[in-house]
């Protein structure tokens, strides 16, 4: 029977929090605060430099033929362009972020924009999420196959995410915030990443990567 989150948070997020941003075995623990963060005011609103190297601490790299198109390119005025029409304070969970996240709202349009295979125009969706997820922490969650393993790798997961997130008054929202203050991490760090480190820690060692359709863990959370 898959788990709820709520319940995996409160029983393993200090543990795997504080271990991930205590033991220094991660580069990830400075994805969100490299160089003042993705969302500061003077670039929150276009890719940058800062931005395609605080993605490599997360163990992915974009393709150089892709970042120079977003440094300079026209992906990269297409990507502001939609970025200009999101708040960097929303936050997924409230009412606010619903409409961003929705087929076609601003922050689908900009991950449509990247997740594609062309060598010159995209990236893959964990690229893309990544790279989203640095503009606006609070709303775009860092996503790869380790988590979505978990889930299921159901369709439309923001907007499952967001549901759950919204339920019971945002019961899970001040779960993962106690954790993030429990562990001490700054608050920099958004409780959408808190959740991705948690669920992230908890199935690395035993996710099937060959043959993740038939992972043993598959679905083994509620979404």
């Amino acid at each position: 029977m898959p788990e709820e989150l709520i319940n995996i948070v409160r029983r393993e997020g200090v543990g795997h929090l504080g271990a991930y941003f205590m033991s220094g075995a991660y580069t990830g623990q400075w994805f969100e605060t490299f160089a003042g963060g993705g969302d500061r005011v003077e670039t929150r609103d276009r890719i940058v430099l800062d931005d395609l190297y605080a993605v490599e601490a997360l163990n992915v790299q974009v393709p150089l033929a892709v970042g120079k198109e977003l440094l300079d390119g026209q992906l990269g005025r297409d990507i502001s362009a939609c970025l200009r029409e999101i708040p960097t304070d929303a936050v997924l969970g409230t009412r606010s972020a619903g409409e961003l996240i929705v087929d076609g709202g601003h922050a689908d349009r900009a991950w449509q924009l990247l997740n594609n295979r062309n060598e010159k125009t995209g990236v893959g969706w964990v690229i893309a999420g990544k790279l989203l997820a640095r503009k606006r922490p609070k709303l775009i969650p860092v996503y790869d196959s380790i988590v979505s393993c978990q889930f299921g790798a159901p369709k439309h997961v923001w907007l499952k995410l967001h549901d759950q997130l919204a339920r019971n008054d945002g019961e899970l929202r001040a779960a993962l915030a106690e954790v993030r203050a429990t562990v001490g991490v700054d608050d920099k760090v958004s409780i959408l990443r808190v959740l991705d480190i948690v669920l992230w820690r908890r199935h690395v060692k035993e996710h099937w990567r060959d043959k993740p359709t038939t992972c043993p863990q598959r679905r083994c959370v509620a979404l």
